[in-house]
């Protein structure tokens, strides 16, 4: 094959969906998307407001049919984080008053940091579940063994973003539901590859973002609230939005809106949900089955090129204990970043964590791409 076969093809080399995701025509329907925004915006006529809901109420629909999830339910957020944040500020307070709330170390640290520093202000005990032994992941049986009934909140990563590890969100959920439990889910790791069902579930809450597999800009971040908690929770940030009614002005007759709109509050963020809404309308229209499967090839060859030239996996090796992505470590005197920057300067897109090389090959990824990917970094690393 010759070497500059992939700077040729510069999106073949494409492993970086753990990161941002991409699909065939993506700038140009995000051009023609944004090009249409700013004439709308832009037009001196009262048209602006009705097209921006109707592009977000698009858009959190898309979103209900990846989640499985009721009308109603569903509303956007900034990111992981400030829905996270949302939520916990939405919880009666003595609901979590002198108890714990359960995370992994394998959490995505944003959320972690969140946590740490809601737990002296809102006065309950942040237990952060260690990696399993031997392993970069935590264990859904390590977690359901720190989980008693002192737990008010539970969240768990459906995959992670340094392993690639799959919990069993099902076994976790009925657990966290046995011991009187709410339930919360950060699904961004594998949210429009996997198929994932949060009703099926009865997971109280999910939160995810558009940003990777789902192909999305920044900002465009989902939450979604059990319809039966809906009553419970008073959203701290609170505004015109927050009501059934956005234009009911009276000062003194504010009242929450029956379902997830309550989350709103002031004039909705709404440019990241018309940016995002192309990349997931085209996720609508593919064949989930195939986005899988390709997937789940290219994957399964990374790793027996990984195991050729003797690299140590660092993510589970079962299929149905790992997300759509690979995880290799790197020996400890390769300089990693060095690899990573090589690798670019032959049109492979790959990202590190330390000395942990992060692969995800997706909808635009060629195949051929990892042959040629694994002869530099055999060459790099000295290994045939």
């Amino acid at each position: 094959m010759p070497r500059n076969k992939l700077t040729n093809d510069p999106g073949q080399g494409y492993f970086l969906y753990h990161s941002i995701g991409q699909y065939p025509g993506k700038e140009a329907e995000l051009a023609t998307a944004m090009a249409d925004f700013a004439r709308v915006w832009a037009a001196p006529d009262d048209g602006q407001w009705g097209y921006i809901m109707q592009k977000r109420a698009a858009f959190i629909d898309c979103w209900r049919q990846v989640l499985n999830t009721p009308e109603g339910t569903t509303t956007t957020c900034e990111s992981v984080t400030a829905g996270m944040h949302m939520l916990m500020r939405a919880l009666p307070e003595a609901m979590l008053k002198g108890k714990r709330v359960l995370v992994t170390a394998d959490c995505f640290p944003s959320v972690h940091f969140l946590l740490a520093g809601l737990a002296p202000k809102m006065g309950f005990t942040l237990e952060t579940v260690p990696l399993s032994e031997g392993k970069s992941w935590v264990e859904t049986e390590d977690m359901i063994a720190h989980w008693d009934r002192d737990v008010a909140l539970g969240l768990f990563t459906w995959v992670t973003s340094i392993a690639s590890a799959r919990c069993d969100a099902a076994a976790l959920t009925a657990h966290g539901h046995d011991m009187g439990s709410l339930v919360c889910a950060d699904i961004t790791q594998a949210a429009g590859l996997l198929p994932f069902d949060a009703h099926a579930l009865d997971l109280d809450f999910v939160l995810s973002t558009s940003l990777k597999w789902m192909c999305g800009t920044p900002g465009a971040g989902i939450i979604y609230v059990k319809e039966a908690l809906l009553d419970d929770l008073s959203p701290e940030a609170r505004g015109w939005f927050s009501q059934a009614n956005p234009f009911s002005w009276d000062l003194d007759k504010f009242a929450y809106a029956p379902d997830a709109r309550r989350f709103d509050s002031g004039t909705p963020a709404a440019m990241a949900a018309v940016a995002s809404l192309p990349a997931l309308q085209w996720h609508t229209r593919q064949d989930r089955d195939t986005l899988v499967s390709d997937n789940r090839r290219m994957v399964e060859r990374i790793i027996e090129c990984a195991d050729g030239l003797g690299l140590t996996l660092n993510s589970p090796r079962d299929a149905a204990k790992r997300g759509g992505s690979v995880m290799l470590r790197l020996p400890t005197a390769e300089d990693a970043t060095a690899v990573v920057t090589t690798l670019a300067g032959e049109g492979v897109s790959t990202d590190c964590r330390g000395q942990v090389l992060r692969l995800s090959p997706g909808h635009v990824s060629g195949a051929w791409a990892i042959e040629a990917a694994f002869d530099t970094m055999g060459r790099l690393l000295g290994r045939s």
